[in-house]
């Protein structure tokens, strides 16, 4: 087939064909990656700035918008000023304008629900990071972000800080559904923020069952997808975000490389997900140093539910 000069091949035309995630009827396959902004008001509402902003997406032809990271408790979530939050009733109902946009364009939207942990540098409701270990992060924090200068060391979480951060992505995630009218959850365990530092094992140093091997390390991220499952039922498409890279260490690779990919997405597999989303600092790159495996190798070796 060819258009206006060039060839649309079978692969090419197939982005264009209906997708469904878990009862989420979508009339292309075409998305909007997350994509962190600070335009949020200085009590994390969502405005009519960022509606406009959203929207343009949905009226394009894009049929899947996943929204920017949105803090998920009134403690260490929130990372940047003028962050997205969604912590309460006000912050939940603020979202319907952006949604109501997108939905008014046959589109829809997934809310990515994030905790900054140590890699916080700006948080209204504490002075104070939490993270899996005090281990102060690699680089320096993002000046368009308003941060400035070395990220500061954080406090090592207790038992119940972990507890209390995975109930937060749970009353987050029911509100995101029940309150913003968002249509799925996007779990971010990412970049380097909390839950990919639990994963990570220069940052994780803990000792109990949070701490050590791979599956050990992983083990908070499936805690969270089990609470927000509970929390939004199985009718609701929930998937989670992960990398090797991070925002503060682009070229960073799991220690045991593809004997690690085994262990996080197989586990990741066995779990309520409908949706791996896999991101890295060259996404066309080979996923590991050494060999060529690909992070679509593990994508399709992922179960179906």
């Amino acid at each position: 087939m060819t258009s206006r000069g060039f060839t649309v091949t079978h692969s090419a035309r197939k982005i264009l064909t209906p997708h469904d995630i878990n009862g989420l009827q979508l009339r292309n396959r075409l998305a909007v990656a997350p994509m962190t902004r600070v335009s949020a008001s200085e009590t994390g509402h969502a405005n009519a700035d960022m509606a406009r902003y959203y929207e343009r997406f949905a009226q394009g032809g894009f049929a899947l918008v996943i929204s920017e990271g949105i803090y998920t408790d009134q403690r260490y979530a929130q990372g940047y000023p003028c962050q997205p939050g969604i912590t309460d009733t006000q912050q939940a109902m603020a979202w319907q304008a952006v949604t109501e946009r997108i939905h008014a364009h046959q589109g829809t939207m997934i809310a990515q629900l994030m905790h900054a942990g140590a890699l916080s540098q700006g948080n209204r409701f504490s002075e104070q990071s939490a993270a899996p270990s005090a281990v102060r992060p690699k680089g320096e924090q993002m000046r368009f972000y308003y941060g400035e200068g070395h990220y500061h060391v954080p406090k090592a979480m207790s038992d119940e800080e972990i507890a209390e951060a995975i109930e937060g992505f749970a009353q987050a995630a029911t509100r995101a559904i029940g309150q913003a009218n968002f249509d799925g959850i996007e779990i971010h365990a990412a970049n380097g923020y909390l839950l990919d530092q639990f994963l990570t094992d220069y940052t994780n140093q803990r000792a109990d069952r949070w701490g050590g091997s791979t599956q050990n390390r992983i083990a908070l991220t499936l805690e969270v997808v089990k609470a927000v499952r509970a929390a939004v039922g199985a009718a609701v498409p929930v998937g989670v975000r992960i990398s090797q890279g991070k925002v503060n260490d682009f070229g960073h690779k799991w220690a045991n490389s593809e004997a690690d990919a085994e262990v996080v997405f197989g586990m990741l597999g066995d779990s309520a997900l409908d949706f791996v989303h896999v991101t890295e600092f060259e996404a066309w790159q080979p996923a590991f140093d050494k060999g060529q495996a690909a992070w679509w190798r593990w994508q399709v070796a992922l179960p179906r539910r």
